[in-house]
């Protein structure tokens, strides 16, 4: 994914702060225990944001213990003692990167293509490791792909109709946080309220560079003078009320932890993050 839906830290209490660290780096090594080191460059922020959320619907306390860094042995780091709850964020990150991969194949030419067909086999056998232990997420993530093909060769420029597939993906595979039904349905909202934001400021973002590339981009065909703050007029009020309806999910969810946290993403991460990447 992109890391849009991050933190505003400084907002958060130093305590909260290193919870959210903690988590970010024990998601880091759950990648590399279970997919190979490679893996850890898939880390983002919005699987950062998943694992919290999967970890907040669960019942008991989650200890931390302090460990060095892989990356630098000569820095200590907090990591969850029990990483169970990072094997789905785990997983959904390296089935997300597979079919990404799959997907700048067909798309991209010369140079960039050949190193991503190089990258296909290194990340096969993790890929099929991970659609095993979570089917759901595979077939999400399957038909997030498809449907995002699909309305790229028709060359929409419905912002509806393109952040769809990413909306109904994210939908799908924030359900997984709980097994209560009615708790499923509210996540299914925020899900796609995210899934949705996240399209949309990416869209918003790389527009410039798509109009000089020529890649789909569903802003490209109504752009009137500077790329940049078009997208900017245009994409805003699309942004605050994706923010505004995944805060109304947010509010009817059973949080049983992380909650200011969480909220701290919802109601000040996400609208900094975009008036930084849009600034």
């Amino acid at each position: 994914m992109f890391g849009y839906v991050r933190a505003c830290k400084p907002e958060l209490k130093i305590k909260e702060y290193e919870i959210y660290k903690a988590v970010y780096c024990s998601l880091c090594k759950k990648l590399g225990k279970s997919y190979g080191v490679l893996s850890r460059f898939t880390l983002s922020y919005d699987f950062t944001f998943l694992a919290l959320l999967n970890m907040s619907m669960a019942d008991g306390y989650d200890g931390f213990v302090q460990k060095r860094c892989a990356f630098n042995p000569l820095k200590k780091c907090n990591y969850c003692k029990d990483d169970a709850a990072l094997q789905m964020p785990a997983a959904a990150a390296m089935i997300m990167l597979y079919y990404k991969i799959l997907d700048n194949i067909a798309d991209e030419k010369g140079i960039k293509k050949i190193g991503y067909c190089f990258l296909k086999p290194v990340f096969k056998r993790a890929h099929k490791k991970a659609a095993r232990q979570f089917p759901q997420i595979e077939t999400a993530v399957a038909d997030y792909i498809s449907g995002q093909s699909a309305v790229e060769k028709s060359n929409s420029d419905s912002i509806d109709l393109a952040a769809d597939p990413t909306a109904k993906v994210m939908s799908e595979i924030l359900m997984l946080c709980s097994t209560d039904e009615r708790q499923k349905r509210v996540l299914s909202r925020l899900g796609y309220c995210l899934g949705r934001y996240i399209y949309l400021l990416d869209a918003a973002c790389d527009l410039p560079q798509d109009i000089k590339t020529g890649n789909y981009n569903a802003l490209k065909s109504n752009v009137s003078g500077d790329a940049k703050q078009y997208a900017k007029e245009r994409i805003t009020p699309n942004l605050y009320f994706c923010i505004n309806e995944a805060a109304k999910a947010f509010e009817l969810l059973e949080l049983k932890k992380y909650k200011h946290i969480l909220g701290n993403i919802i109601y000040l991460g996400l609208e900094s993050t975009f008036t930084k990447e849009l600034s």
